[in-house]
């Protein structure tokens, strides 16, 4: 009877990851960059417009932070990995062909932060805010990257005979050359491993759902998503490298990696916790929401989300009340000054009107009737009884005869009304 690993069907790696296209070459690493790129625009933008952005703002960030985080994640490759490219068997200029694999997350993020940087302080968005709306889409993209390791054979851990290991197979260029990054599979297995670039995937996947029900349940803002997203993928990370065998740095027997996993997550707990609580509102996702604090003021971060905070509360209680933002009782207020300064010319051209009288009294076109026009025509007669009539001012409410009856002799001869003036 066989032995029990030989009857496991172990999971198989592609027999090439690169095509010739006539004098171009097809690399499936590159192909699954490009696609986590697109679905990481396309979605982060969905998400930018669903928080209030403008539309296009992803995009135009984007350019600046692809090439800043390509950059980026190649040199911190190159760094971590200098042996390969400067050592004794190294070639310097195998430095930049990106194409043959290498990109380091951290100095992508790192670098693709300050391009983001960049462009958000020429087109005027919140960077804190944009980097929530793109977090998911992010660490969407590098799962999808991942599958271009399993197409190179690369980031895979030690030997293993689970059932789910991978197979490793030994590739040579048409000379008969050993490529195993170009070349074509003949078949033949070097080794079955742990498939870590799967589990980091899966991991990313797990990371990504979870950071999506969290924005939905918590509304969290002012980079704290982006936050949870470098650490939950930290962790992730750290004991993934724990796992991995192949050739890398270490620092005291640990491989750089896991290093740098461990310090960034206790740095993205710590500005988690430290940062602004709550979102920001749509308002102040627009280029115009006024000077933006640099990311490390946590002080005036805090204050714009404060007033960001109080903003919408006064806005949410004006909707409340069936007015518009900004009416109420300031509206009032407003109504009322402007519709003293407009009567006040007509009380005083009107010589009935007693000092302390009510004006919105006077104004009124029920309380100006008759007695009101008789009065203001009774003034203008040169007759010396009717001056007098009409110095004589009855008291509210009461009707004097004589203003009445030369208020009926002179009101047919009247064309213009008094607010016509």
């Amino acid at each position: 009877m066989p032995p029990a690993t030989e009857l496991l069907a172990y999971l198989p790696s592609p027999p090439q990851g690169v095509w010739e296209l006539g004098p171009f070459p097809l690399r499936a690493y590159a192909v699954c960059i490009i696609v986590g790129i697109i679905v990481a625009i396309w979605w982060g933008e969905k998400r930018w417009r669903a928080r209030g952005g403008e539309a296009g703002a992803v995009l135009d960030v984007a350019v600046f932070a692809v090439p800043f985080g390509l950059i980026g994640g190649r040199i911190y490759h190159v760094a971590t990995d200098w042996q390969k490219y400067f050592g004794a068997d190294g070639n310097p200029m195998d430095a930049l062909k990106i194409y043959q694999g290498g990109l380091g997350i951290w100095g992508a993020v790192f670098l693709g932060g300050i391009g983001a940087w960049i462009a958000c302080r020429i087109y005027k968005i919140p960077l804190p805010a944009l980097a929530d709306a793109i977090a998911p889409p992010i660490l969407l993209a590098q799962a999808i990257g991942r599958l271009g390791n399993y197409f190179n054979q690369e980031l895979y851990g030690r030997e293993t005979d689970m059932p789910w290991g991978l197979e490793i197979y030994l590739r040579f260029d048409e000379s008969g050359r050993l490529d195993m990054m170009n070349g074509v599979s003949s078949g033949e297995v070097h080794s079955v491993v742990h498939p870590t670039f799967l589990y980091e995937l899966l991991w990313n996947v797990a990371v990504v759902v979870a950071l999506v029900l969290i924005d939905r349940r918590f509304r969290i803002g002012h980079g704290r998503l982006f936050a949870l997203y470098v650490a939950g993928y930290c962790f992730g990370r750290f004991f993934v490298e724990l796992m991995r065998d192949d050739e890398a740095t270490h620092i005291a027997g640990i491989r750089i990696n896991s290093f740098t996993s461990a310090l960034v997550f206790l740095a993205a707990i710590a500005y988690f916790l430290l940062a602004t609580k709550g979102r920001e509102t749509a308002a102040q996702l627009q280029p115009d929401a006024g000077p933006r604090p640099w990311p490390w003021q946590l002080g005036a971060l805090r204050a714009a989300g404060a007033a960001g905070e109080g903003a919408a509360e006064t806005g949410s209680g004006a909707g409340d009340t069936g007015e518009p933002a900004g009416t109420g009782e300031t509206g009032t207020d407003d109504d009322s000054a402007s519709g003293e300064s407009t009567t006040s010319p007509k009380t005083s051209k009107d010589d009935s009107a007693e000092p302390g009288a009510d004006v919105s009294k006077v104004a009124d076109s029920s309380g100006a009737g008759e007695s009101g026009d008789a009065a203001t025509e009774v003034a203008r007669q040169p007759d010396p009884e009717s001056e007098v009539a009409a110095d004589v001012s009855p008291e509210p409410g009461a009707e004097d005869p004589e203003e009445s009856v030369a208020g009926k002799e002179s009101k047919p001869t009247e064309s213009a009304s008094p607010r016509g003036e």
